[in-house]
């Protein structure tokens, strides 16, 4: 059913009278009465008592009337939601982000792009990082936030900010008291860490530190890709977790203490990922505020 045909319905339905609703619609009157026609064709009833001096709805074309408001006014307010997407001024923007790593810069962005684009509605997942690198390129996500290096040739990277290390330690550890911890300290300790997957960055530059050093702690991975999990078995003694320096501006836990990691410690750089070619304008506007606050230019990922 053509909703062309529908908005001519209603208009004949509310003039009852052929020839105004053609004025009303810019149709000839020969032309209205075709279309009222097929469309009494298509759904097999008649919608209209007609005489040459009266227009009169059916029991059919009552219901009918009713049902067609309906449907006009839901499909103008979905083309009215597809304007203000295309204008971004409404819509969703998919943020997909890494378990371990979400900086204050990131907050911020989100802070200052919803204050001014209310309309947005922002939707988060926690995604391994080459997930969420893969569901920007094939479209499932806007807008990703992961730790570089990562596989982002052909996609579009805004650097964000460099992210120390920090360790969480049972608060009955002898390593607690330590306004720093450094890595040698950590030679004897299991050293908890979140699978590779989740943060491949992070997790290598973990991996190179202790290599540097010459030490060779025991690595334990959390059972789930989770900060929480790696909380829990420092809370509970089984070891030292390492995680990103973000990790204690964002949980605080009852038993365990942040204490950051002594130079040389390792670092990752945090960016945002998003499509090479940005056609939605909040997708654009949500990189250009998060490079505007952290006073850095966007750059093109080369393969």
């Amino acid at each position: 059913m053509e909703l062309r045909r529908l908005r001519y319905f209603v208009a004949v339905a509310e003039e009852l009278h052929f020839r105004r609703a053609a004025e009303l619609l810019h149709l000839a009157q020969p032309a209205l009465s075709q279309q009222i026609r097929k469309l009494e064709a298509e759904l097999g009833v008649e919608l209209f008592h007609r005489n040459k001096r009266s227009v009169a709805l059916t029991a059919s074309g009552t219901v009918l009337l009713e049902e067609a408001r309906r449907v006009l006014r839901m499909a103008d307010d979905a083309a009215h939601a597809a304007r203000q997407a295309r204008s971004g001024t409404a819509g969703a923007l998919r943020l997909g982000h890494i378990a371990d790593a979400m900086p204050t810069s990131v907050f911020r962005t989100l802070a200052a792009f919803s204050a001014h684009h209310a309309g947005i509605r922002i939707s988060a997942e926690t995604l391994p990082a080459r997930r969420a690198i893969e569901d920007v390129r094939a479209g499932r996500l806007d807008v990703a936030v992961v730790a570089l290096p990562a596989p982002v040739a052909g996609l579009l990277v805004t650097p964000l900010e460099i992210e120390g290390t920090v360790a969480a330690v049972s608060d009955r550890h002898p390593l607690s008291g330590r306004a720093a911890i450094t890595l040698p300290k950590l030679a004897s300790e299991q050293v908890v860490v979140l699978a590779r997957s989740a943060n491949p960055a992070f997790y290598d530059s973990v991996v190179a530190a202790f290599r540097e050093e010459g030490v060779a702690p025991t690595l334990v991975e959390a059972a789930e890709d989770r900060i929480e999990h790696a909380l829990l078995m420092a809370a509970s003694g089984v070891g030292i977790a390492l995680l990103p320096s973000s990790a204690a501006q964002r949980f605080g836990v009852h038993g365990v203490t942040f204490r950051p990691l002594a130079p040389p410690s390792p670092t990752t750089e945090i960016a945002l990922v998003t499509r090479e070619q940005i056609n939605e304008p909040s997708i654009a506007e949500f990189i250009r505020i998060a490079g505007t606050l952290e006073r850095r230019t966007p750059l093109r990922a080369v393969s």
